[in-house]
């Protein structure tokens, strides 16, 4: 599925080895804004829709997934603006992102693996958050949101004690459009919603 003739919605580099060249992902240079774990894709679709002056670039592993951004996009009527890798995120920030090279980074609803015993599985480490502040730009920014009392800590924590970021403030509820699939089923049950912002300030 392709929204022109050669644009792809899906990204296939030549090696999984070595850094994006992101010129070959996006017909336009413009800032660069990702979705870590983009679900369907709806989000996504939304952004790229109405701010066709950035670059989105959705990171996905479960290919049903990013089929279904696919298949949507081009009814949209999007194109040269919006990517998708399949692959998983905490490699990709590591070892596909060029340094100093994205705008912003949204990290939505991640898995909160909420038995002790796991949570070493969870996305937001220390690990992590370094290697964030490597791919983002200066004053690039990450926005954080989890149903997860327990993991927004644990995240609020890690960022917190990096010297790579200040936590911004205040933090805009997302609209009706915003919203994941995730946050639209938590606010139905009645669940807060746990939201924060930081944005590079070293490294």
């Amino acid at each position: 599925m392709q929204t022109d003739a050669g644009y792809k919605i899906l990204y296939q580099p030549t090696t999984w080895f070595q850094r994006l060249d992101w010129a070959a992902l996006f017909p336009k240079r413009q800032p660069i804004e990702v979705d870590i774990g983009c679900g369907d894709g709806s989000l996504l679709l939304h952004w790229a829709k109405r701010f066709p002056d950035r670059n989105w670039l959705g990171v996905e592993r479960l290919k049903g997934r990013v089929l279904k951004l696919e298949r949507k996009a081009p009814r949209l009527g999007i194109a040269g603006n919006l990517r998708a890798l399949r692959i998983e995120s905490g490699y990709a920030v590591e070892w596909l992102f060029p340094p100093a090279s994205v705008a912003a980074v949204h990290i939505y609803f991640p898995d909160p693996w909420p038995k002790k015993r796991h949570h070493k599985y969870r996305l937001v480490q220390p690990a992590f958050v370094t290697v964030l502040a490597r791919a983002l730009e200066p004053g690039g920014s990450v926005h954080l949101a989890t149903d997860h009392r327990d993991y927004f800590a644990e995240m609020l924590a890690c960022f917190g004690e990096s010297e790579s970021f200040e936590r911004v403030e205040p933090v805009v509820p997302a609209t009706p459009e915003e919203m994941t699939d995730f946050e639209r089923d938590f606010v139905t049950e009645g669940r807060p919603i746990n939201r924060a912002r930081f944005r590079k300030v070293k490294g």
